[in-house]
């Protein structure tokens, strides 16, 4: 008996590898790509660490609300969004500030949410990125939308989804594969596995083998990726974009990475994971792998690393000089852009929040105790 077709393929090509794909750990694995795409990536790790950094700094000091780090996971973020064409769209977490800086947007318009302001700080249309996204899996039905939408009207583009390990157990993540699998529509969901939906370690849920596996339940192949290699992700997205555009439907990718730091700033790992854990995934820095592996290949040397990192450190001083002032959003601004035309009751309550706005700013009458 022959094994059944899917829409995407026969089952038995849709099945990921045993052992996640990785290409630095040995000389020749980079071989068929691009020096510079090699150097590209290294400076987006460079600067992604000092960007991780300096955000949890401004976040101990009290300029953002809240920052989910992604120190240890640079690779998984800088590789999958710098395989991306200009066409292309990018659907982000709350996690992936450091995907928005990939994709060209301004360091400080991409903590702008974190920062307790806007709930987006960037153009969406100029940058082709959506809004961070806070409720898990929400934005992954929206990236098929998209996909879906650009296959009717044959453009010829690619949408990145990008998503945690907890999302996995989201509805809204079923419903997303499982409408781009049917539509075939030109979409790539990359899963960055870190080993923990906040406190929940991955084996509390699911039983799988791996989160690839579950492309296959869907139609659609799986991929398995070492996610603190930046170029295997690099290599694994850009051939998974390059076939979505063709027309041959979505994939899922699993990147296998760790969260150094905690979940966010209000979150003590400690009471949850071990320290020799997190040492242990400390000796596979994304940063340090690619370094070692540039320097074997005599494409880094210690001029262009000293330059790589003050250019880092730049945009570090530029980011802190930013934010050294509190944020100062304008209470009217709540009724922009909910519709294209308000609604009548929107256009009631601007009007009432006007005029508390302007009382409160008016001195108190003559005889008047002011509270």
């Amino acid at each position: 008996m022959t094994a059944p077709e899917t829409a995407g393929g026969r089952a038995t090509d849709l099945l990921p590898a045993a052992e996640p794909l990785s290409l630095i750990d040995t000389a020749d694995g980079t071989r068929h790509l691009d020096d510079r795409v090699l150097l590209t990536l290294h400076r987006h790790l460079v600067s992604g660490r000092r960007y991780n950094q300096q955000a949890t700094a401004l976040t101990k000091q009290g300029r953002l609300a809240v920052y989910p780090s992604t120190t240890g996971q640079e690779a998984a973020e800088v590789g999958a969004v710098l395989a991306l064409r200009e066409r292309d769209w990018l659907f982000p977490t709350y996690r992936d500030t450091l995907a928005l800086l990939v994709r060209g947007v301004d360091p400080v318009r991409a903590l702008t949410l974190l920062r307790g302001d806007w709930h987006s700080g960037h153009d969406p249309l100029a940058h082709r990125v959506a809004p961070l996204c806070t409720p898990l899996a929400t934005q992954l039905p929206h990236a098929v939308g998209l996909a879906r939408a650009a296959k009717l009207r044959g453009e010829p583009l690619a949408v990145l989804a990008m998503a945690g390990d907890g999302a996995t157990s989201e509805g809204d993540f079923h419903e997303a594969l499982n409408f781009a699998a049917v539509w075939q529509a030109p979409v790539v969901f990359l899963v960055q596995n870190n080993g923990y939906a906040i406190s929940v370690p991955l084996a509390k849920q699911t039983a799988a083998p791996t989160l690839a596996h579950k492309a296959i339940g869907y139609g659609m192949p799986g991929v398995l990726v070492d996610g603190n290699d930046a170029a295997a992700v690099f290599d694994v997205v850009r051939e998974a974009t390059d076939r979505a555009r063709d027309g041959a439907g979505p994939t899922l990718v699993e990147a296998r990475t760790y969260r150094i730091d905690a979940h966010t700033n209000a979150d003590d790992a400690t009471r949850y994971r071990t320290a020799d854990e997190v040492e242990a995934w400390r000796r596979r820095d994304p940063v340090e792998r690619m370094e070692r592996h540039l320097r074997a290949r005599n494409l880094l040397d210690d001029t262009l690393a000293k330059e790589i990192a003050e250019e880092a450190e730049a945009m570090a001083h530029t980011l802190r000089t930013a934010l050294t002032g509190d944020a100062r959003p304008d209470p009217l601004s709540l009724f922009d852009h909910v519709y294209r035309r308000p609604t009548p009751q929107l256009r009631e309550q601007r009007a009432l929040l006007e005029r508390e706005i302007r009382a409160a700013a008016e001195p108190a009458s003559a005889g008047e105790v002011t509270p």
